[in-house]
This record gives C-alpha cells, sequence and structure tokens, in this order.
C-alpha cells in the first residue's frame, strides 16, 4: 500500500513538473499559435471526443446525459473557442509596442519583458535593409571617404545597407531599394523618420548619461499579423548594434572593443548599462 501511495506521489510531482516546463514553452508562443491550440481543442471535443468526455462526466459526476453535455462539452468548446476570440480582439487594440516605446512615438515589435535574459516579440517580417545614422564620423564612413575618425557631422547623415553577410552588407539608395523591390517609397520615407526620430530620442538620453552616441543601425518590417499595417521597429538596440564613446575621454564602449581586440568587452557594457540606469547594474 505504502508502495502505492509513493507511486503516485512521485507521478503527481512528475506530473508538476513537466507542467511548469511546458509552462515556459507556452508562455512564449505567439498567441497566434495558442488560439490555434484551442481552437483545434475545441474542435476536437465537439468531434471525435464528444461522447467519451460525456460518458466520463456521467460516470464520474453521476450526471445524466442532458447534464454531461451541458456541463462538460458544450461549456469547455465554448470557453475555448469564445477565449480565441477575445484574445484576438484584445491584440487587436492594444499597443504594438511598451508603453516607452510608444511614448516616444516609435512603433516595436515588443510584447513584454519574460525575465532578465528573454523578452517576448511579434513575429516580424523584415525588410532586408539596415538603416544607419551617424552623428559622429566612424567606422566604414571614415574608411569610405579617407575622414579621420571622430568628426563631429554637422547634421545626422543617413544611410542604407542592404543586408547580405556574402556580399558584406553593400551601401545602397533609395532608388536600389526601389528598384529591387525590398521597399515602397512609403516604407522608404517611414524607416527614415522612424531612425531619426530614435536618435531625437536616444541621443540625448546618452549624453545625459555622459556617453556620446556616434552612429547606429536599425531594420525594420511588418508584423506577420499585420502584413499591410505600419512599419514597426524589429531590432533591440545594445552597444553591439552601435558605437558608444565616453563623452569625456572618448573611450569606446561598444562592438568596437571586441573588433579591435581592445579587451573589457563585458566591463564596458555593464558600464554602459549602469549610467542609463539598467535594473541589476
Amino acid at each position: 500500500m505504502a508502495a502505492a501511495d509513493n507511486a503516485r506521489v512521485d507521478a503527481a510531482r512528475g506530473a508538476a513538473l513537466a507542467s511548469m516546463e511546458a509552462a515556459k514553452t507556452w508562455s512564449v508562443l505567439p498567441w497566434e499559435h495558442r488560439a490555434a491550440i484551442f481552437l483545434k481543442a475545441a474542435e476536437l471535443m465537439a468531434g471525435p471526443y464528444r461522447y467519451i468526455m460525456n460518458a466520463a462526466t456521467m460516470l464520474a459526476h453521476s450526471k445524466n446525459i442532458f447534464q454531461a453535455e451541458i456541463d462538460a462539452v458544450c461549456e469547455l468548446v465554448d470557453f475555448f473557442r469564445f477565449n480565441a476570440y477575445f484574445m484576438q480582439q484584445i491584440y487587436d487594440i492594444q499597443p504594438a509596442s511598451a508603453p516607452g516605446g510608444a511614448a516616444a512615438g516609435v512603433p516595436t515589435h515588443f510584447v513584454r519583458l519574460i525575465d532578465d535574459r528573454e523578452s517576448l516579440v511579434r513575429a516580424m517580417k523584415m525588410i532586408p535593409v539596415e538603416c544607419v545614422v551617424r552623428n559622429v564620423c566612424a567606422g566604414s564612413m571614415a574608411k569610405r571617404y579617407g575622414v579621420a575618425e571622430g568628426l563631429r557631422l554637422p547634421e545626422p547623415v543617413f544611410e542604407f545597407f542592404y543586408k547580405s553577410d556574402a556580399l558584406h552588407d553593400p551601401l545602397c539608395n533609395d532608388d536600389h531599394i526601389r528598384a529591387l523591390g525590398w521597399a515602397t517609397d512609403r516604407e522608404i520615407g517611414e524607416m527614415k523618420a522612424i531612425t531619426h526620430k530614435v536618435n531625437g530620442v536616444l541621443k540625448p538620453m546618452f549624453a545625459n548619461a555622459g556617453i556620446e552616441l556616434v552612429d547606429y543601425k536599425l531594420e525594420f518590417g511588418h508584423p506577420t499579423d499585420d502584413p499591410r499595417g505600419p512599419l514597426v521597429l524589429g531590432d533591440e538596440f545594445t552597444p553591439d548594434g552601435c558605437r558608444l564613446w565616453d563623452a569625456k575621454t572618448g573611450e569606446k564602449m561598444d562592438k568596437d572593443r571586441f573588433r579591435r581586440d581592445l579587451g573589457e568587452v563585458i566591463e564596458h557594457y555593464r558600464e554602459v548599462g549602469r549610467r542609463i540606469g539598467t535594473p541589476g547594474l
């Protein structure tokens, strides 16, 4: 008897642990996938498993056939179908980005933080170009035009690059993008406008932290659940995708510490986070 009880406890513990692991996967599934699972379950319960569920309800809860049909199958099928329906309504009216991005007028693919290392974002169909804004001449711009790195530009310079590892992300312009069908005139205009808007938000933010925002790149696309809707920023902003210099010393605090073998990459990334108020740093 004791062995049987222990086996039941172990089985229950195993089921609980498996449920906790499954919950992690479930929590990061796009809402469309979760809704599809609900609707499929409702379809199975209303069809091939209907009589099995009714019979189980009658046996386990002393229901008659009418009570079982109403209390088990009908209610659960309605529950799954209506929840999927209301889920769609909620996602149709909620903002596409976090409050910070929305407050700055920058639509993003961000949905919510999962933990300190992971976030949930909307699935995207990306436009194959990078948008780069330069406040200071550095990197490829300095090499391309033979200009000394560190030249402060009188106004931000905007550049497009075609995303292709095989071609080393070549510089391109509006005409290339239109002619090759990578983006429409409207999308080109939106990418430029949003990228400059981001510069207007981040440049003073970093300046207040004693950091100069030298340049950065952003990528855009359309959410897969709204392919004809407004363009959305589908990128993160980290020292891996920009150049950040200490405003007083000019010390590099970004990806160039790795590229140029300057060392202390993690230490400088953490210092950037600490200065701008990243929690836990």
